[in-house]
């Protein structure tokens, strides 16, 4: 039986240090990914907590077959959903034709370094940091993320696209 099943049975047995064990196994990655999808640490800080309360309450739920880290990561990502519609987090709308197409881009000639991507994101607008860091970092595809938002593919391919450039324009202002 691996580790992280062993730390769950006990969990389930409500053995404290198994909680505990269990929370610094993943919390750190789930940090992150609260960190990215709201912008701020102790927005962060206060989704990562309420994610894994749910986690902890709901560990009967995890049937054997389900993969443990994908599964806490949609309950974080769940929660830093919610806490984004609660912010009220706008995603403009549009029609079929207002999503361009993904085109090959010769990016080499910007001088894009990991800090000057992570302040440019940092930037972005709510909805378009969100559509951005499921799409890339959390791997979703363009319909996951709209069903998980409620809008249309085309809606989130455009969020997409328009938060790539928004990204390549504070780069390049911040590189020149």
């Amino acid at each position: 039986m691996p580790v992280t099943d062993q730390i769950v049975v006990r969990c389930r047995k409500g053995d404290a240090r198994a909680f505990h064990e269990l929370y610094e196994a993943y919390s750190k990655a789930m940090y992150n990914i609260c960190l990215r999808m709201t912008g701020h640490a102790s927005d962060a800080e206060d989704v990562l907590q309420e994610a894994f309360i749910q986690v902890f309450k709901n560990l009967d739920k995890l049937s054997s077959e389900s993969s443990l880290t994908a599964w806490i990561k949609r309950i974080v990502v769940n929660h830093c959903l919610s806490y984004l519609r609660k912010k009220k987090v706008y995603f403009e709308e549009v029609g079929e034709t207002d999503a361009p197409e993904e085109t090959d881009v010769d990016e080499t000639h910007h001088a894009m370094t990991v800090s000057a991507v992570k302040d440019a994101i940092g930037q972005l607008p709510d909805g378009y940091r969100t559509v951005l860091n499921l799409y890339i970092f959390e791997e979703y595809s363009h319909r996951e993320i709209a069903g998980m938002l409620g809008i249309s593919e085309s809606t989130a391919k455009t969020q997409f696209m328009r938060a790539k450039e928004k990204v390549r324009q504070l780069v390049k202002l911040k590189t020149t």
